[in-house]
Protein backbone atom coordinates (compact mmCIF):
# COMPACT_ATOMS: atom_id res chain seq x y z
CA UNK A 1 0.00 0.00 0.00
CA UNK A 2 2.83 2.36 0.87
CA UNK A 3 4.48 1.61 -2.47
CA UNK A 4 1.27 2.50 -4.27
CA UNK A 5 0.92 5.76 -2.33
CA UNK A 6 4.52 6.55 -3.16
CA UNK A 7 3.94 5.82 -6.84
CA UNK A 8 0.87 8.03 -6.94
CA UNK A 9 2.76 10.81 -5.17
CA UNK A 10 5.52 10.48 -7.76
CA UNK A 11 2.97 10.61 -10.58
CA UNK A 12 1.34 13.73 -9.19
CA UNK A 13 4.68 15.29 -8.36
CA UNK A 14 5.86 14.95 -11.96
CA UNK A 15 2.51 15.26 -13.73
CA UNK A 16 1.64 18.68 -12.30
CA UNK A 17 4.89 20.44 -13.30
CA UNK A 18 4.72 18.66 -16.65
CA UNK A 19 1.30 20.19 -17.25
CA UNK A 20 2.69 23.59 -16.27
CA UNK A 21 5.64 23.25 -18.65
CA UNK A 22 3.28 22.18 -21.45
CA UNK A 23 1.67 25.62 -21.42
CA UNK A 24 4.72 27.07 -23.17
CA UNK A 25 4.83 28.15 -26.83
CA UNK A 26 5.02 25.79 -29.80
CA UNK A 27 6.32 26.07 -33.36
CA UNK A 28 2.92 26.45 -35.04
CA UNK A 29 -0.57 27.55 -34.09
CA UNK A 30 -2.99 24.95 -32.72
CA UNK A 31 -6.79 24.96 -32.55
CA UNK A 32 -7.92 26.66 -29.32
CA UNK A 33 -9.49 23.47 -27.95
CA UNK A 34 -6.27 21.50 -28.37
CA UNK A 35 -4.22 24.31 -26.85
CA UNK A 36 -6.45 24.36 -23.75
CA UNK A 37 -6.58 20.58 -23.25
CA UNK A 38 -2.99 19.68 -24.12
CA UNK A 39 -1.34 20.53 -20.74
CA UNK A 40 -3.97 18.56 -18.81
CA UNK A 41 -3.82 15.55 -21.14
CA UNK A 42 -0.02 15.51 -21.14
CA UNK A 43 0.32 15.98 -17.38
CA UNK A 44 -2.22 13.23 -16.69
CA UNK A 45 -0.59 10.88 -19.20
CA UNK A 46 2.84 11.34 -17.69
CA UNK A 47 1.50 10.96 -14.16
CA UNK A 48 -0.42 7.77 -14.97
CA UNK A 49 2.52 6.46 -16.98
CA UNK A 50 4.87 6.92 -14.06
CA UNK A 51 2.48 5.21 -11.66
CA UNK A 52 2.13 2.22 -13.99
CA UNK A 53 5.81 2.18 -14.85
CA UNK A 54 6.87 2.19 -11.23
CA UNK A 55 4.57 -0.78 -10.53
CA UNK A 56 6.19 -2.94 -13.21
CA UNK A 57 9.15 -4.98 -11.89
CA UNK A 58 12.44 -3.67 -13.26
CA UNK A 59 11.06 -0.27 -14.26
CA UNK A 60 12.48 2.31 -11.91
CA UNK A 61 13.96 5.77 -12.25
CA UNK A 62 14.77 6.66 -15.83
CA UNK A 63 12.96 3.58 -17.17
CA UNK A 64 9.79 4.57 -15.37
CA UNK A 65 10.15 8.12 -16.67
CA UNK A 66 10.63 6.80 -20.20
CA UNK A 67 7.51 4.68 -19.82
CA UNK A 68 5.59 7.74 -18.67
CA UNK A 69 6.86 9.81 -21.57
CA UNK A 70 6.00 7.03 -24.00
CA UNK A 71 2.48 6.75 -22.68
CA UNK A 72 2.21 10.52 -22.80
CA UNK A 73 3.16 10.52 -26.46
CA UNK A 74 0.76 7.77 -27.36
CA UNK A 75 -1.96 9.35 -25.26
CA UNK A 76 -1.48 12.76 -26.87
CA UNK A 77 -1.40 11.37 -30.39
CA UNK A 78 -4.37 9.16 -29.65
CA UNK A 79 -6.31 12.10 -28.25
CA UNK A 80 -5.80 14.00 -31.50
CA UNK A 81 -6.40 11.26 -34.07
CA UNK A 82 -8.72 8.83 -32.29
CA UNK A 83 -11.70 10.16 -34.21
CA UNK A 84 -10.03 9.48 -37.53
CA UNK A 85 -11.38 6.32 -39.08
CA UNK A 86 -8.72 4.99 -41.40
CA UNK A 87 -11.12 3.10 -43.61
CA UNK A 88 -13.20 6.20 -44.20
CA UNK A 89 -10.08 8.19 -45.06
CA UNK A 90 -9.03 5.63 -47.63
CA UNK A 91 -12.48 5.64 -49.22
CA UNK A 92 -12.50 9.44 -49.37
CA UNK A 93 -9.03 9.60 -50.92
CA UNK A 94 -9.97 6.95 -53.48
CA UNK A 95 -12.79 9.13 -54.79
CA UNK A 96 -12.24 11.63 -57.59
CA UNK A 97 -13.47 15.20 -57.14
CA UNK A 98 -16.68 15.92 -59.00
CA UNK A 99 -15.00 18.68 -61.02
CA UNK A 100 -12.56 16.09 -62.36
CA UNK A 101 -15.11 13.35 -62.96
CA UNK A 102 -14.42 13.29 -66.70
CA UNK A 103 -11.15 11.76 -67.89
CA UNK A 104 -8.76 14.19 -69.60
CA UNK A 105 -8.76 14.35 -73.40
CA UNK A 106 -5.08 15.29 -73.71
CA UNK A 107 -3.17 12.21 -74.87
CA UNK A 108 -0.12 13.34 -72.87
CA UNK A 109 -1.95 12.71 -69.59
CA UNK A 110 -2.50 9.40 -67.81
CA UNK A 111 -6.14 8.33 -67.76
CA UNK A 112 -6.99 9.70 -71.22
CA UNK A 113 -8.55 7.42 -73.82
CA UNK A 114 -5.05 6.88 -75.22
CA UNK A 115 -3.73 5.69 -71.86
CA UNK A 116 -3.55 2.23 -70.31
CA UNK A 117 -4.13 3.80 -66.88
CA UNK A 118 -7.72 3.46 -65.65
CA UNK A 119 -8.71 7.03 -64.82
CA UNK A 120 -11.50 5.94 -62.46
CA UNK A 121 -8.88 4.33 -60.18
CA UNK A 122 -6.48 7.29 -60.00
CA UNK A 123 -7.97 8.52 -56.73
CA UNK A 124 -8.41 12.08 -55.58
CA UNK A 125 -4.75 13.07 -55.58
CA UNK A 126 -3.91 11.36 -58.85
CA UNK A 127 -6.76 13.07 -60.69
CA UNK A 128 -5.80 16.43 -59.20
CA UNK A 129 -2.18 16.00 -60.25
CA UNK A 130 -3.05 15.01 -63.82
CA UNK A 131 -5.61 17.77 -64.26
CA UNK A 132 -3.28 20.45 -62.90
CA UNK A 133 -1.04 20.53 -65.98
CA UNK A 134 -0.06 24.07 -67.00
CA UNK A 135 -1.29 25.53 -70.28
CA UNK A 136 0.09 27.55 -73.19
CA UNK A 137 -1.85 30.53 -71.81
CA UNK A 138 0.09 30.26 -68.54
CA UNK A 139 3.41 30.21 -70.41
CA UNK A 140 2.35 33.16 -72.55
CA UNK A 141 1.46 35.16 -69.45
CA UNK A 142 4.98 34.53 -68.17
CA UNK A 143 6.52 35.46 -71.51
CA UNK A 144 7.87 31.97 -72.22
CA UNK A 145 7.41 30.25 -75.58
CA UNK A 146 5.55 26.94 -75.22
CA UNK A 147 7.20 24.40 -77.54
CA UNK A 148 5.67 21.17 -76.22
CA UNK A 149 2.59 19.93 -74.43
CA UNK A 150 3.78 18.73 -71.00
CA UNK A 151 3.50 15.05 -70.12
CA UNK A 152 2.12 13.97 -66.75
CA UNK A 153 2.03 10.34 -65.66
CA UNK A 154 0.39 9.13 -62.46
CA UNK A 155 -0.19 5.54 -61.35
CA UNK A 156 -2.17 4.94 -58.18
CA UNK A 157 -1.97 2.01 -55.81
CA UNK A 158 -5.35 0.89 -57.19
CA UNK A 159 -4.19 0.84 -60.82
CA UNK A 160 -2.19 -2.38 -60.34
CA UNK A 161 -1.73 -4.95 -57.59
CA UNK A 162 2.05 -4.91 -57.06
CA UNK A 163 5.00 -2.55 -57.05
CA UNK A 164 6.42 -4.12 -60.21
CA UNK A 165 3.16 -3.90 -62.11
CA UNK A 166 2.63 -0.27 -61.07
CA UNK A 167 6.14 0.67 -62.18
CA UNK A 168 5.69 -1.23 -65.45
CA UNK A 169 2.47 0.69 -66.08
CA UNK A 170 4.23 4.00 -65.41
CA UNK A 171 7.06 3.07 -67.77
CA UNK A 172 4.63 2.11 -70.51
CA UNK A 173 3.00 5.54 -70.13
CA UNK A 174 6.36 7.31 -70.36
CA UNK A 175 7.36 5.34 -73.44
CA UNK A 176 3.94 5.83 -75.09
CA UNK A 177 4.33 9.57 -74.69
CA UNK A 178 7.98 9.59 -75.87
CA UNK A 179 8.90 11.12 -72.53
CA UNK A 180 12.55 10.15 -72.94
CA UNK A 181 12.83 12.51 -75.90
CA UNK A 182 12.03 15.47 -73.65
CA UNK A 183 14.62 17.81 -72.12
CA UNK A 184 13.60 16.99 -68.54
CA UNK A 185 12.11 13.97 -66.78
CA UNK A 186 10.72 14.92 -63.37
CA UNK A 187 10.30 12.08 -60.85
CA UNK A 188 8.17 12.89 -57.80
CA UNK A 189 7.75 10.67 -54.75
CA UNK A 190 4.18 11.27 -53.52
CA UNK A 191 3.18 11.73 -49.90
CA UNK A 192 1.31 8.94 -48.11
CA UNK A 193 -2.12 9.81 -49.51
CA UNK A 194 -0.78 9.97 -53.05
CA UNK A 195 -0.56 13.77 -52.85
CA UNK A 196 1.89 15.01 -55.47
CA UNK A 197 2.59 18.73 -55.26
CA UNK A 198 1.95 20.30 -58.64
CA UNK A 199 3.83 23.54 -57.94
CA UNK A 200 7.40 22.31 -58.61
CA UNK A 201 6.12 20.55 -61.75
CA UNK A 202 4.43 23.80 -62.78
CA UNK A 203 7.80 25.54 -62.49
CA UNK A 204 9.55 22.99 -64.71
CA UNK A 205 6.70 22.96 -67.25
CA UNK A 206 6.63 26.75 -67.47
CA UNK A 207 10.37 27.36 -67.60
CA UNK A 208 11.17 24.52 -70.01
CA UNK A 209 8.50 25.59 -72.47
CA UNK A 210 6.65 22.34 -71.74
CA UNK A 211 9.62 20.25 -72.88
CA UNK A 212 9.33 17.88 -69.96
CA UNK A 213 7.57 14.88 -68.47
CA UNK A 214 6.57 14.25 -64.86
CA UNK A 215 5.88 10.86 -63.26
CA UNK A 216 4.58 9.82 -59.84
CA UNK A 217 3.70 6.33 -58.58
CA UNK A 218 1.71 6.17 -55.34
CA UNK A 219 1.81 3.60 -52.56
CA UNK A 220 -1.21 4.38 -50.37
CA UNK A 221 -4.27 6.47 -49.56
CA UNK A 222 -3.60 7.71 -46.02
CA UNK A 223 -1.94 10.95 -44.86
CA UNK A 224 1.81 10.76 -44.31
CA UNK A 225 1.67 10.65 -40.49
CA UNK A 226 -0.54 7.56 -40.82
CA UNK A 227 1.66 6.00 -43.53
CA UNK A 228 4.95 5.65 -41.67
CA UNK A 229 4.67 1.85 -41.85
CA UNK A 230 4.73 2.13 -45.65
CA UNK A 231 8.10 3.85 -45.97
CA UNK A 232 9.80 0.62 -47.03
CA UNK A 233 7.10 -0.20 -49.61
CA UNK A 234 7.24 3.37 -50.90
CA UNK A 235 11.04 3.28 -51.04
CA UNK A 236 10.94 0.02 -52.98
CA UNK A 237 8.52 1.66 -55.41
CA UNK A 238 10.91 4.57 -55.97
CA UNK A 239 13.89 2.25 -56.29
CA UNK A 240 12.20 0.06 -58.87
CA UNK A 241 11.08 3.13 -60.82
CA UNK A 242 14.61 4.57 -60.78
CA UNK A 243 16.05 1.23 -61.91
CA UNK A 244 13.55 0.97 -64.76
CA UNK A 245 14.26 4.52 -65.92
CA UNK A 246 18.03 4.05 -65.74
CA UNK A 247 17.69 0.82 -67.77
CA UNK A 248 15.83 2.78 -70.44
CA UNK A 249 18.44 5.55 -70.37
CA UNK A 250 21.29 3.05 -70.80
CA UNK A 251 19.56 1.54 -73.81
CA UNK A 252 19.21 4.98 -75.36
CA UNK A 253 22.85 5.86 -74.68
CA UNK A 254 24.01 2.66 -76.33
CA UNK A 255 22.03 3.64 -79.43
CA UNK A 256 23.32 7.21 -79.40
CA UNK A 257 19.88 8.62 -78.59
CA UNK A 258 19.04 11.70 -76.52
CA UNK A 259 18.57 11.21 -72.77
CA UNK A 260 16.64 13.68 -70.61
CA UNK A 261 17.94 15.46 -67.54
CA UNK A 262 16.56 13.59 -64.52
CA UNK A 263 15.04 15.76 -61.78
CA UNK A 264 14.00 14.38 -58.39
CA UNK A 265 11.44 15.86 -56.04
CA UNK A 266 10.10 14.70 -52.71
CA UNK A 267 8.14 16.59 -50.07
CA UNK A 268 7.61 15.56 -46.46
CA UNK A 269 7.34 11.75 -46.33
CA UNK A 270 7.92 11.75 -50.09
CA UNK A 271 11.38 13.23 -49.47
CA UNK A 272 12.22 10.50 -46.97
CA UNK A 273 10.92 7.87 -49.39
CA UNK A 274 13.07 9.10 -52.26
CA UNK A 275 16.12 9.26 -50.01
CA UNK A 276 15.37 5.69 -48.89
CA UNK A 277 15.74 4.64 -52.54
CA UNK A 278 19.20 6.22 -52.84
CA UNK A 279 20.73 5.55 -49.41
CA UNK A 280 24.34 6.10 -50.52
CA UNK A 281 23.73 9.75 -51.37
CA UNK A 282 25.91 11.19 -54.11
CA UNK A 283 27.14 7.86 -55.44
CA UNK A 284 23.56 6.68 -55.97
CA UNK A 285 22.71 9.99 -57.66
CA UNK A 286 25.49 9.21 -60.14
CA UNK A 287 24.22 5.66 -60.55
CA UNK A 288 20.79 6.92 -61.57
CA UNK A 289 22.05 9.82 -63.72
CA UNK A 290 20.37 12.43 -61.51
CA UNK A 291 20.87 15.95 -62.81
CA UNK A 292 19.28 17.80 -59.87
CA UNK A 293 17.35 16.84 -56.71
CA UNK A 294 15.14 18.97 -54.46
CA UNK A 295 13.85 17.59 -51.17
CA UNK A 296 11.43 19.68 -49.13
CA UNK A 297 10.52 19.37 -45.45
CA UNK A 298 12.26 16.03 -44.92
CA UNK A 299 11.18 14.44 -41.60
CA UNK A 300 13.92 14.79 -39.02
CA UNK A 301 15.97 12.12 -37.28
CA UNK A 302 19.26 10.26 -37.54
CA UNK A 303 18.44 8.94 -41.02
CA UNK A 304 18.00 12.47 -42.26
CA UNK A 305 21.20 13.59 -40.51
CA UNK A 306 23.12 10.78 -42.17
CA UNK A 307 21.74 11.54 -45.61
CA UNK A 308 22.65 15.22 -45.27
CA UNK A 309 26.23 14.18 -44.47
CA UNK A 310 26.39 11.88 -47.50
CA UNK A 311 25.39 14.75 -49.80
CA UNK A 312 27.33 17.49 -48.01
CA UNK A 313 29.94 17.96 -50.73
CA UNK A 314 27.37 19.03 -53.33
CA UNK A 315 24.31 20.13 -51.39
CA UNK A 316 22.81 23.34 -50.08
CA UNK A 317 20.16 23.71 -47.35
CA UNK A 318 17.97 26.81 -47.26
CA UNK A 319 15.14 27.98 -45.04
CA UNK A 320 13.79 30.51 -47.56
CA UNK A 321 14.57 32.02 -50.99
CA UNK A 322 16.65 34.83 -49.49
CA UNK A 323 19.26 32.18 -48.59
CA UNK A 324 19.70 30.91 -52.15
CA UNK A 325 23.43 31.21 -52.89
CA UNK A 326 24.74 33.24 -55.83
CA UNK A 327 26.24 30.04 -57.25
CA UNK A 328 23.34 27.68 -57.89
CA UNK A 329 25.34 24.81 -59.36
CA UNK A 330 24.69 22.51 -56.40
CA UNK A 331 23.13 19.24 -57.52
CA UNK A 332 21.27 18.55 -54.25
CA UNK A 333 18.95 21.03 -52.54
CA UNK A 334 17.22 20.76 -49.18
CA UNK A 335 14.44 23.25 -48.40
CA UNK A 336 13.79 23.01 -44.68
CA UNK A 337 12.17 25.67 -42.52
CA UNK A 338 13.92 26.42 -39.24
CA UNK A 339 10.51 26.24 -37.55
CA UNK A 340 9.08 23.23 -39.39
CA UNK A 341 8.02 20.69 -36.72
CA UNK A 342 8.16 17.85 -39.26
CA UNK A 343 11.86 18.62 -39.75
CA UNK A 344 12.49 19.21 -36.03
CA UNK A 345 10.62 16.22 -34.58
CA UNK A 346 12.76 13.19 -33.72
CA UNK A 347 12.76 10.49 -31.01
CA UNK A 348 15.77 11.80 -29.11
CA UNK A 349 14.04 15.16 -28.66
CA UNK A 350 12.45 13.43 -25.64
CA UNK A 351 15.73 13.29 -23.71
CA UNK A 352 18.24 15.52 -25.51
CA UNK A 353 18.17 19.30 -25.87
CA UNK A 354 18.50 20.10 -29.59
CA UNK A 355 20.84 22.74 -30.92
CA UNK A 356 17.93 24.76 -32.31
CA UNK A 357 16.66 25.31 -28.74
CA UNK A 358 20.07 26.02 -27.19
CA UNK A 359 19.58 29.26 -25.21
CA UNK A 360 23.18 30.28 -25.99
CA UNK A 361 22.69 30.17 -29.78
CA UNK A 362 20.71 32.46 -32.13
CA UNK A 363 17.19 31.28 -32.85
CA UNK A 364 16.16 30.19 -36.32
CA UNK A 365 13.30 31.90 -38.12
CA UNK A 366 9.84 31.29 -36.59
CA UNK A 367 11.21 29.53 -33.52
CA UNK A 368 9.72 31.43 -30.54
CA UNK A 369 12.31 33.13 -28.34
CA UNK A 370 10.31 31.96 -25.27
CA UNK A 371 10.35 28.29 -26.35
CA UNK A 372 12.64 26.16 -24.19
CA UNK A 373 13.46 22.49 -23.94
CA UNK A 374 11.94 20.33 -21.19
CA UNK A 375 12.50 16.58 -21.07
CA UNK A 376 9.52 14.76 -22.58
CA UNK A 377 7.39 17.89 -22.80
CA UNK A 378 9.11 19.38 -25.84
CA UNK A 379 8.91 16.00 -27.61
CA UNK A 380 5.14 15.85 -27.04
CA UNK A 381 4.70 19.52 -27.99
CA UNK A 382 6.51 19.15 -31.31
CA UNK A 383 4.61 15.91 -31.95
CA UNK A 384 1.36 17.87 -31.77
CA UNK A 385 2.99 20.59 -33.89
CA UNK A 386 3.49 18.07 -36.70
CA UNK A 387 -0.25 17.42 -36.86
CA UNK A 388 -1.03 21.12 -37.31
CA UNK A 389 2.10 21.96 -39.28
CA UNK A 390 0.31 22.90 -42.51
CA UNK A 391 -2.46 25.47 -42.52
CA UNK A 392 -3.22 26.15 -46.17
CA UNK A 393 -5.36 28.94 -47.58
CA UNK A 394 -5.40 28.91 -51.40
CA UNK A 395 -3.32 31.71 -52.86
CA UNK A 396 -2.15 32.89 -49.42
CA UNK A 397 1.35 31.45 -49.60
CA UNK A 398 2.96 31.19 -46.17
CA UNK A 399 6.60 30.42 -45.54
CA UNK A 400 5.69 28.90 -42.18
CA UNK A 401 5.80 25.50 -40.53
CA UNK A 402 5.39 22.73 -43.11
CA UNK A 403 3.89 25.10 -45.72
CA UNK A 404 6.52 25.71 -48.39
CA UNK A 405 4.38 27.26 -51.12
CA UNK A 406 5.88 30.74 -50.69
CA UNK A 407 9.37 29.31 -51.25
CA UNK A 408 8.90 26.69 -53.95
CA UNK A 409 8.82 28.96 -56.99
CA UNK A 410 12.20 30.58 -56.34
CA UNK A 411 13.88 27.53 -54.81
CA UNK A 412 12.73 25.12 -57.54
CA UNK A 413 13.89 27.60 -60.17
CA UNK A 414 17.36 27.66 -58.64
CA UNK A 415 17.53 23.99 -57.72
CA UNK A 416 16.65 22.81 -61.22
CA UNK A 417 19.05 25.17 -62.95
CA UNK A 418 16.61 27.68 -64.44
CA UNK A 419 17.81 30.83 -62.66
CA UNK A 420 19.67 32.18 -65.69
CA UNK A 421 16.61 31.91 -67.92
CA UNK A 422 14.49 34.51 -66.15
CA UNK A 423 14.54 38.28 -66.10
CA UNK A 424 13.75 40.01 -62.78
CA UNK A 425 10.28 40.78 -64.15
CA UNK A 426 9.72 37.12 -65.05
CA UNK A 427 10.91 36.03 -61.60
CA UNK A 428 8.23 38.15 -59.95
CA UNK A 429 5.75 37.12 -62.62
CA UNK A 430 6.37 33.46 -61.84
CA UNK A 431 5.49 33.95 -58.17
CA UNK A 432 2.31 35.83 -59.07
CA UNK A 433 1.36 33.20 -61.65
CA UNK A 434 1.84 30.29 -59.23
CA UNK A 435 -0.53 31.97 -56.77
CA UNK A 436 -3.04 32.63 -59.52
CA UNK A 437 -2.88 29.01 -60.68
CA UNK A 438 -3.47 27.73 -57.13
CA UNK A 439 -6.44 30.03 -56.56
CA UNK A 440 -8.00 28.94 -59.86
CA UNK A 441 -7.57 25.27 -58.95
CA UNK A 442 -9.01 25.83 -55.49
CA UNK A 443 -12.04 27.62 -56.91
CA UNK A 444 -12.62 24.69 -59.23
CA UNK A 445 -12.53 22.34 -56.25
CA UNK A 446 -14.85 24.63 -54.30
CA UNK A 447 -12.10 25.49 -51.82
CA UNK A 448 -11.50 29.08 -52.85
Amino acid sequence: MEDLIGSVALGVGVGVPTAAAAQGPSLVQWPDRVRKLFPTVLGASVGVGLVLGSRIPGLRGVKALATGAGLAGFGTAGFLVARNKLGELEVQNAQIDECFAQAPTDAHLSGSEHSAVDYSLLGREGARFINSVTTAAHAEKLGVKRTHDPIRVFVSIANADSVSSRVSLAMSELIRNKAFDREYLFIQAPAGSGYSNSTPVDVVELLSGGNCAAVAVSYGLLPSFLSLTKVRLAGETQLELLNAIEHELNGRRNKGKHVPKILLYGESLGARVQQFAIPLGSSDLDKYSIYRALWVGTPGGRISDSFHRLCASESVTVDRPEQIPANTDNRVWFLEHDGDPVVRFRPDLAWTQPEWLDPELPRGRNIPAEMSWTMGVTWATVLVDTIFATNVKPGDFQSLGHDYRADLGAVATAAYGFSGRLTPEQTKGLEDLLREIEVTRAQKLGEG
